[in-house]
């Protein structure tokens, strides 16, 4: 593969970037799985009601998805780091809040509401920055897109394997609210990472000055007539149809939307059911998600190495029939517990394949200075179904019980992945393959491929951000 246009002319290779990325990364990532586990589980102790833990989830995760969908114009504007860590910080306090409030009696669940949807609203945007500042921290390593992609999996995926175990021990051992504190700690210390350990220059805007209406971007920034400053309602509208004109992009965002949708609903009320009514607990929770969490590092440390010379699609259907539907038979049947690590050890395996390879399409496929509007508009659509996820999930369990409930959930995953795969626009995942950053360069991957193909990949930006989260869903 070759590297980006960035890491062949920049004076000097340096991972310090790269590693800040990544550690700021792991640390909000860790501390959103610990809440994961953790306010579900203060929601069913405190009301005992399924129905209820859904709406907490849904007010999350609402606001996370529309205003992540409106803020790609201003985290391509303002810069990624700006914006990682000033929402960082908000979430931190917001978070804090919860327990705070709780300890004094003074937290009614209108007042969790309003918590949890403002961690939600701040978390969009802060994550959506973090990714953005992948392919810049791999200009300066001077290391393949895959590569830099597979090691942010890797990370995600170690967050994923210590974030559950923390929150599972936390909430069996002192209570929720523990798990709820870490929380905000680690939102602080992600602000505080961003603000204070990059390097300096590290992720300004990567905008023009100006632009046309041309969202390809091949003109924006040269002087000339008929340019002017670009507003946000036009950068919004130049990364829509760059988004809308994708074939594959449809694709994407329709079957992993569904998928993300039943995720959704598993992790955060199927799963906390089950611990319940098996009488596992809390701590069930946190060990089948770590042993996820640790078979899924192995899974994205593979595809670091050797993802660059698989073919992608068979590959990517591979990971998603692994992990998608046998976790909702597994506990359906009431399985010894054995036999649920066992199949989410394997689940995980598959899932560690899947961001590694959709993130490295994204960015192949996306001109740098679209890449924030990009990457939000497609995140969001594909993430658009995961606030619905715990209310669908909380009303099916509480009209036809759990196991039914399980059921349905699997059948619908494992068709949906099979359907979609059937479709001839996943050809497409291998057509720019080891040409990252050259549509920084050219100004849309489209110049790239040459006359007829088009960036169709670019869609990937909702699937790298969130392709599949059978743990505790993220932010993705």
């Amino acid at each position: 593969m070759t590297t980006t246009a960035a890491a062949v002319d920049a004076p000097g290779r340096s991972f310090r970037p790269l590693a800040g990325v990544l550690t700021a990364t792991a640390v909000s990532v860790t501390g959103t799985r610990v809440s994961a586990i953790a306010l579900p589980w203060f929601v069913l102790a405190t009301t005992g009601s399924a129905t209820m833990t859904g709406l907490v989830a849904f007010a999350e995760m609402a606001p996370y998805v529309a205003v992540k969908a409106l803020t790609g114009p201003l985290v391509d504007r303002l810069g990624p780091r700006v914006v990682s860590w000033t929402t960082d910080a908000v979430s931190a306090v917001a978070a804090g809040l919860v327990p705070l409030l709780h300890a004094q009696g003074l937290l009614p669940l209108w007042g969790l509401l309003v918590m949890v949807a403002v961690i939600g609203a701040m978390r969009g945007p802060g994550d959506l920055a973090k990714s953005v500042m992948v392919p810049e921290a791999a200009d300066h390593a001077r290391v393949p897109m895959e590569r830099a992609t597979g090691l942010s999996g890797v990370t995600e995926r170690l967050a994923s394997t210590i974030g559950p175990a923390v929150g599972g021990g936390l909430v069996a051992l002192i209570g929720p609210l523990a798990g709820l504190a870490v929380n905000a700690i680690t939102f602080a210390l992600g602000s505080l990472i961003i603000a204070v350990a990059l390097p300096r220059g590290m992720g300004r805007s990567p905008v023009p000055a100006t632009a046309t209406d041309d969202p390809s971007g091949a003109s924006g920034g040269a002087s000339g007539e008929g340019e002017r400053p670009a507003g946000y309602w036009q950068m919004f509208r130049e990364g829509f149809t760059f988004l809308r004109s994708e074939p594959l992009l449809l694709t994407v965002i329709v079957m992993i939307g569904i998928t993300n949708l039943i995720d959704a609903g598993f992790t955060t009320v199927l799963v906390p059911v089950w611990a319940r009514e098996s009488g596992n607990g809390p701590a069930a929770i946190g060990l089948a998600s770590a042993v996820m969490g640790a078979t899924a590092v192995v899974g994205s440390l593979i595809a670091a190495a050797v993802a660059s010379r698989l073919p992608r699609r068979t590959v990517f259907f591979t990971g998603f029939l692994l992990c998608g539907a046998p976790r909702f038979l597994v506990l359906a049947l009431d399985a010894p517990m054995w036999l649920v690590l066992t199949v989410f050890a394997i689940g995980g395996f598959g899932a560690g394949f899947l961001n590694p390879i959709l993130g490295a399409v994204l960015f192949e496929r996306v001109p740098r200075h679209l890449l924030g509007r990009v990457h939000a508009l497609g995140d969001s659509l594909s993430w658009a179904g995961i606030p619905l996820g715990g209310l669908v999930a909380g009303a099916a369990v509480a009209m036809v019980g759990l196991i039914p409930s399980l059921i349905v959930g699997g059948a619908l995953y494992f068709a949906t992945t099979t359907l979609a795969g059937l479709r001839p626009e996943w050809r497409e995942m291998d057509r720019l393959r080891g040409l990252a950053g050259l549509a920084g360069r050219t100004g849309s991957a489209a110049g790239v491929a040459g006359a007829g193909s088009s960036a169709d990949a670019a869609g990937v930006a909702g699937a790298a951000g969130a392709a599949v989260e059978p743990e505790p869903v993220r932010s993705a």
